[in-house]
C-alpha cells in the first residue's frame, strides 16, 4: 500500500534507521523564461574552409566561421552581419559546397582615361568600400591594374578580380544565383567623385545559375527552436524549407522554427514573389537597392529581430537598426504606397531613419490565405506566430515541469495532500495561474475571458489523458494611431 505522500527516490519499505530526504526540483522552474531560440546560418563554403559539409556546428565569432567556411565565403559574410547585430544568442552554421553543375556570376569594370587630375576612386563591391589613388596622366590600363590590386587585397570580398587591358573582370567566389546579387557601384557617400578625365563603366554581375541541393541542410537540423537564415530563394529550395518548418511547428513535434531570406528586385519583382508564397514560417526582407548582398541583410535582420523576439515575442520591431547595412539612395527607396502594398504581398519592409541608418519597419510572414484559400491576417506579423508559439512553450513547460510523473484522477477524488496526483481542475488552476503571469508579462490580455473559455477535461476515450482548449487573447502591437482634427475658426 502506498504511503500518504509520494516520493520519487525513497521506497516505502526502508528498514535501516536514518533521515532520508530527497531533493525535488520540479517546483523550482515555475517562473516565465525566454524561449530558447538559436540562430542558424546555412550557406555556401569555399574550398579553403575546414568545416564538415552539411554538419551542424556551434560557432561564437565571424573569425571562427571564416576558418570553417573560408574567408570571404558566403557564410563568412553572413556571420559578420549576424555577430555585428547580436552576440548573445547561440549561433550555428551549416556549410554547403557549391553545386558543381552551377555557373559562376561575373561582372566587369571598363576604364577609360587618361586622368587629367589626381584624385581617388571610391569603389564599392558588396557594400565594402575600396579607395584607389589616381595620379595625373595615369592611363586606363594602369588604373584597371590598380583597381584589381585593391580588390585582390581584400580577402573578405565576395568576388575575385583580374585586370586585362583597360578592364577589370569580377568573378563571384561562389557558383550559383547569389552571385548575381553582388552589388558593384561608385561614389556612395556625399563628396565622392571620380578623378577628372577617367570614366568607369560597370557591367552588373550576372550569369550565376543553380543553387546547391539543400536536402542535406534539412537533414542536419536537430531538435531546437531555430531561426534559419539562408541565401537560396529559388522556388525549389523555399518549398523544401517551408515543408520542413511546417512539420516542425506541428503539435507532434513542437520544434518551432522560422526562416529569414532576403530578395533583391524591383517593387514588381517583390510583390510577384511574395504573393506566390503562403507560409507562416517565412519572412522575406527586401534588399531594395542596398549595397549589401541579400544574404547579409537577411542575417542582420534575423539576428536583430530574434534578439528582441526571444525575450519579448509581442513587442514590435519597428525602428530596430540593422548594423552596417547602408541605406539606398533617396531615389531608390520604396515609397509609402509601395511599402504598404509590399506588406499586403507578404514582404516585410525596411525604413531609413533620420540618422540615415537602415531599420526594421514591419516584419511579416508570407501567410496570406488559410487552408480554404480565404484571406487571413492570422500570421500577418511575425509577432503573432512567435507569441502563440511562446504561449504553447510556456504552457507545455509549466505542465511538464510541475507534473512530470504524476498519477491522474478525476475531480473530486479524495486523496491525501502529499500524493503525486493531478486532476483536471488542478491543471486548470495551473493554467490560469500561468495566464496571470503572462498577462503581467505583457504577452496576453483579457484573462477573465480566458478563464471563461478555458476547458480542461479528462478524456472519455483514454483514462490516462487530459484534453484541454485555451483561447489566449494575444497582446497586439501599437502600429498605427489614426485621428481626425476638426478645427474651428
Amino acid at each position: 500500500m502506498a504511503d500518504n505522500i509520494s516520493f520519487r527516490e525513497i521506497p516505502d519499505d526502508v528498514r535501516v534507521p536514518g533521515s532520508y530526504i530527497e531533493i525535488d526540483p520540479t517546483r523550482a522552474d515555475q517562473s516565465l523564461s525566454s524561449m530558447p531560440y538559436v540562430r542558424l546560418l546555412a550557406g555556401q563554403m569555399l574550398d579553403t574552409g575546414t568545416a564538415d559539409p552539411a554538419k551542424l556546428i556551434l560557432v561564437s565569432s565571424s573569425d571562427q566561421v571564416a576558418q570553417l567556411a573560408g574567408r570571404g565565403s558566403q557564410l563568412h559574410q553572413m556571420a559578420v552581419a549576424l555577430f555585428a547585430a547580436d552576440k548573445t544568442l547561440p549561433a550555428y552554421i551549416i556549410a554547403v559546397p557549391d553545386n558543381p553543375a552551377s555557373e559562376t556570376a561575373t561582372g566587369k569594370i571598363a576604364v577609360t582615361g587618361p586622368a587629367t587630375a589626381a584624385g581617388t576612386i571610391y569603389l564599392y563591391v558588396g557594400g565594402q568600400r575600396h579607395t584607389i589613388g589616381v595620379a595625373v596622366d595615369d592611363e586606363a590600363p594602369d588604373i584597371a591594374t590598380a583597381i584589381a590590386a585593391a580588390l585582390q587585397a581584400n580577402l573578405d570580398l565576395e568576388v575575385t578580380a583580374q585586370a586585362a587591358d583597360a578592364a577589370v573582370t569580377l568573378t563571384a567566389r561562389h557558383k550559383g544565383f547569389a552571385g548575381n546579387d553582388i552589388d558593384v557601384r561608385l561614389n556612395y557617400y556625399q563628396g565622392e567623385t571620380l578623378p577628372a578625365g577617367i570614366a568607369l563603366a560597370i557591367t552588373p554581375m550576372t550569369g550565376g545559375t543553380a543553387n546547391p541541393d539543400i536536402a542535406t541542410v534539412i537533414a542536419a537540423l536537430k531538435s531546437a527552436y531555430y531561426v534559419v537564415v539562408h541565401p537560396w530563394t529559388d522556388a525549389a529550395s523555399m518549398a523544401q524549407f517551408e515543408a520542413e518548418l511546417a512539420d516542425r511547428f506541428s503539435a507532434m513535434r513542437q520544434e518551432d522554427a522560422h526562416q529569414f531570406v532576403c530578395l533583391r528586385g524591383t517593387y514588381g519583382d517583390l510583390t510577384t514573389y511574395g504573393t506566390a508564397r503562403n507560409s507562416p514560417h517565412t519572412t522575406i526582407i527586401p534588399a531594395e537597392f542596398r549595397m549589401r548582398s541579400p544574404c547579409v541583410i537577411a542575417a542582420s535582420a534575423a539576428a536583430t529581430a530574434t534578439f528582441r523576439g526571444s525575450s519579448d515575442p509581442a513587442r514590435p520591431f519597428r525602428g530596430m537598426v540593422l548594423q552596417d547595412i547602408e541605406s539606398p539612395d533617396e531615389n531608390d527607396r520604396f515609397t509609402w504606397d509601395e511599402r504598404n502594398n509590399l506588406l499586403k504581398s507578404g514582404i516585410s519592409t525596411l525604413i531609413v531613419l533620420s540618422s540615415g541608418e537602415t531599420a526594421l519597419e514591419q516584419v511579416t510572414t508570407t501567410y496570406q490565405t488559410n487552408s480554404f484559400g480565404m484571406p487571413t491576417r492570422a500570421y500577418y506579423k511575425l509577432q503573432s506566430k512567435w507569441t502563440s508559439a511562446y504561449f504553447r512553450y510556456a504552457w507545455r513547460n509549466r505542465i511538464e515541469s510541475m507534473y512530470p510523473d504524476y498519477k491522474l484522477a478525476s475531480d473530486g477524488t479524495n486523496f491525501a495532500a502529499g500524493q503525486a496526483i493531478v486532476t483536471p481542475n488542478i491543471l486548470k488552476a495551473t493554467t490560469l495561474a500561468l495566464a496571470r503571469e503572462l498577462e503581467t508579462a505583457g504577452v496576453i490580455e483579457n484573462v477573465d475571458q480566458f478563464k471563461e473559455d478555458l476547458n480542461i477535461v479528462r478524456s472519455i476515450a483514454d483514462p490516462n489523458r487530459v484534453n484541454g482548449v485555451a483561447v489566449p487573447d494575444l497582446v497586439n502591437q501599437f502600429d498605427i494611431f489614426a485621428a481626425a482634427i476638426q478645427f474651428i475658426n
